[in-house]
């Protein structure tokens, strides 16, 4: 029987999270930023490139403290207590099937993330052009959505839990099956390499699965006030405007590809590395 975990290792899914995704977001901001006026307004890259180049420097990182919030708490959510519903499952339930506790324990995860709702709304106000003047900063915007009551903080509530119970099922679940593909090494870096290449695998494909959601929780989160429309509504809405085209709900899904094999790459190789560094544990 494995010796019970400390208080502070209890913490080391958490903490190892919270720093991967710090890691990550510092590097991928500006590609992010692309991806997001082409979910907006439905653009190709070159033409959400020239907006960000004509911005200038100045609005690039404009919106950067509620990601960083939101990815770095995220990230801590999603890793932290999937690893502690594995534990508290196996311990409670200890014939309970792998499948069944992998999937409860990422959907619990997903769900707790979606707490952090309101710092995804701000992140999209502020990256949005057509705000710039309006808000000048996060606390501004947040000060904004207040006159509206709570509702409007956690606005597009419904497809970000669409979108991150299933998705943290389909991560964990593939992540460590992609791996295993990859030829076994004691090397240090054949295995951070083995570990960003599974990540980034994993999450380019999860990210364009579910790329449709993030577009239509983007149109419902760039809006302030009533209404207040559901996301079946939001969703034909947007299908509508964009002539009922499959292919144009998909705009920007190459830099969001693109986007999502670095950034899960970065995550999951940062994880594994910071819990070997710091909690000197074995990498998975």
């Amino acid at each position: 029987m494995s010796e019970p975990k400390t208080p502070v290792n209890e913490l080391e899914d958490y903490l190892c999270g919270w720093g991967a995704a710090f890691i990550n977001i510092t590097l991928t901001f500006p590609i992010n930023k692309i991806m997001f006026r082409q979910m907006l307004h439905g653009i190709d890259s070159q033409r959400a490139f020239l907006d960000l180049k004509t911005e200038g420097i100045r609005y690039l990182y404009r919106g950067f403290l509620p990601p960083l919030f939101q990815k770095t708490g995220s990230a801590a959510l999603m890793f932290g207590m999937y690893e502690q519903c594995q534990r508290l499952i196996s311990s409670s339930f200890p014939d309970a099937s792998p499948l069944l506790s992998l999937g409860a324990s990422a959907i619990v995860a997903g769900t707790a993330e979606a707490v952090l709702t309101p710092l995804e709304r701000i992140q999209t106000l502020l990256q949005d052009r057509h705000y710039h003047r309006r808000f000048a900063n996060s606390f501004e915007a947040a000060r904004e959505l207040r006159k509206y009551g709570m509702r409007e903080y956690y606005r597009g509530l419904t497809p970000i839990l669409y979108r991150n119970g299933p998705s943290n099922v389909l991560f964990f679940a593939l992540r460590g099956k992609v791996k295993e593909t990859f030829p076994q090494t004691d090397l240090a870096f054949g295995q951070l390499l083995s570990d960003f290449l599974s990540g980034a695998m994993s999450g380019a494909i999860i990210s364009t699965v579910f790329y449709p959601i993030n577009v239509v929780k983007t149109q419902m989160q760039s809006r302030i006030g009533p209404p207040y429309d559901s996301f079946s509504a939001a969703f034909g809405d947007v299908f509508q405007d964009r002539g009922c085209s499959w292919r144009k709900m998909f705009y920007g899904v190459h830099v969001n590809y693109t986007r999502a094999l670095i950034s899960w790459g970065i995550i999951n190789a940062s994880y594994e590395l910071l819990k070997k560094i710091c909690f000197h544990q074995p990498v998975s």
